[in-house]
């Protein structure tokens, strides 16, 4: 295979002047980079693209980091991520932190980050004090998406979580229901991160919007998956009279929930209505009303807003499909906190309450 070296001796030159050349460097004259050049051709010599970015200072790398890649809304977000970056000649390594805070603790370290990547997008990661430290020594640019923590200088693209939370449950009140349930996320998991609580936030807003007390014995926590949701359903139903309606911190949970409800004898939505948030990609599928978030939108546009800094975008696949990004009119160039909307999608797990 032909090296570098090989070049440099046709042509004539030091191999840091053949690298120069080719990556089109202007302190190569016209003469000798068409020297370099035609060596280069001749040899059939191609330049390794990992090569060439390290020889510049560059990794060509974005880190990505997700609490947990099996949930839907990580791994859509994930997947956007790494088509846009890909689009535009970047790679992605992903740290899944999967509960395992051995792992937290090597990634959110400037050890683990330093020349190996050009850029961070944390995904819903909560960050404890030591993290903010060293993520701002790291100096590298960097986004975060649905993060109940922010790094400083850093940009976030989100979802409203309380507007969201708000809407489904005035659907369910809008319906007739009173006796509202809430399945929320668990404050005890070890990457528990804010959007269960904005989602609780929500909820008990729009209840106390409508004349009524939230009712802590219809409030149960769990983990936000199928089974944290049928989990924390069973428990409800444990707890005496079944509420009328449940409303569900993400529809992986609505899933769940709806599944205690069957194996409890009781129908959806004849004797309880379920809605979630997200728009799961079966939600459609099980008839689950829910409100719709654009989780892959938010991937593409953190991705979007990443290159600008790395001076390294040459393509734009999917102008048009998210909003462009501004600072502050006083400081154009200030972080910036992006709201993207979600939208109500009613189908058949809601119905007015059963008349008694």
């Amino acid at each position: 295979m032909t090296k570098i070296d090989d070049v440099a001796r046709l042509a004539g030159v030091s191999t840091a002047t053949v690298s120069r050349a080719l990556r089109g460097l202007p302190t190569v004259s016209a003469a000798t980079r068409r020297r370099v050049l035609a060596a280069a051709e001749q040899l059939q010599y191609a330049v390794s693209p990992s090569a060439s970015r390290l020889a510049g200072g560059k990794t060509g790398t974005v880190a990505v980091v997700v609490p947990r890649i099996t949930r839907w809304f990580f791994g859509t977000v994930v997947e956007a991520v790494e088509d846009y970056l890909h689009q535009n000649g970047y790679d992605l390594l992903l740290y899944n932190l999967g509960g395992r805070e051995q792992i937290r603790q090597r990634v959110l370290r400037p050890a683990s980050l330093q020349k190996r990547v050009d850029a961070i997008i944390l995904v819903a990661t909560p960050l404890r004090p030591a993290d903010l430290s060293a993520l701002t020594k790291l100096g590298l640019p960097g986004v975060t998406i649905s993060s109940g923590s922010g790094v400083p200088g850093w940009p976030c693209v989100r979802i409203d979580d309380v507007a969201a939370a708000r809407t489904a449950t005035r659907h369910l009140l809008d319906l007739g229901h009173t006796r509202i349930a809430h399945i929320s996320g668990d404050p005890d998991d070890e990457l528990a991160f804010t959007t269960h609580l904005d989602r609780r936030r929500g909820y008990e807003e729009a209840l106390r919007a409508a004349g009524l007390r939230p009712d802590r014995s219809l409030d149960v926590e769990s983990q936000f998956t199928v089974d944290g949701g049928t989990r924390a359903t069973a428990e409800l139903l444990a707890r005496g009279e079944p509420p009328t309606a449940i409303f569900a911190a993400c529809d992986e949970m609505a899933m769940g929930a709806m599944t205690a409800l069957r194996d409890a004898g009781l129908r959806v939505p004849q004797d309880v209505s379920v809605i979630g948030i997200d728009d799961h990609d079966l939600s459609g599928v099980l008839g689950l009303s829910t409100i719709a978030q654009p989780a892959a939108e938010q991937g593409l546009l953190a991705a979007r807003m990443l290159l600008d800094p790395l001076g390294g975008r040459v393509a734009d696949p999917y102008a048009g499909r998210v909003p462009a990004q501004r600072g502050p009119e006083t400081d154009p160039r200030a972080p910036t906190s992006v709201i993207l909307p979600t939208r109500l999608v009613v189908r058949e797990s809601t119905a007015p309450p059963r008349a008694n």
